[in-house]
């Protein structure tokens, strides 16, 4: 699919899907928008957010509506997610799948640790339980 003259990584109907497989799995009623963002625009993102200078895969930020219903924006960096689907030797569209379930699950409030226990992790765990079943 093409959009404003570029190519979107995924197309919005398998974006969509992931998005309401997962809100679906947790029992959440969510709204997620997902933003896919060239690397200059992910960088600036990153560093105003996150004091990190350099882009980033994924970023989210989970909001809560006045009627408590969860309300979350993810970003994603699909040059981000090429260089790493392709330093794993995976496919970038499995990459860009589990950034999307990545990036959902933290709008809803999950969260995992730092470094090395980041892939030990429950949510990494049930992310990669998601990725296997939609990818």
């Amino acid at each position: 699919m093409v959009v404003n003259g570029r190519r979107l990584p995924l197309s919005r109907a398998l974006v969509r899907r992931v998005v309401r497989a997962v809100l679906q799995a947790e029992r959440r009623d969510a709204l997620i928008s997902v933003t896919f963002l060239g690397r200059d625009s992910m960088r600036r993102l990153n560093a105003e957010h996150t004091g990190h200078d350099g882009p980033t895969d994924v970023l989210a930020f989970p909001l809560a509506a006045p009627s408590g219903q969860t309300i979350g924006d993810v970003y994603i960096c699909p040059w981000v997610a090429r260089q790493e689907a392709r330093a794993r030797g995976i496919p970038a569209r499995e990459e860009l799948i589990r950034l999307v379930v990545h990036g959902t699950l933290h709008a809803l409030g999950r969260e995992h640790p730092e470094g090395p226990a980041r892939t030990r992790s429950a949510m990494w765990r049930r992310q990669e339980r998601y990725v296997e079943a939609l990818a």
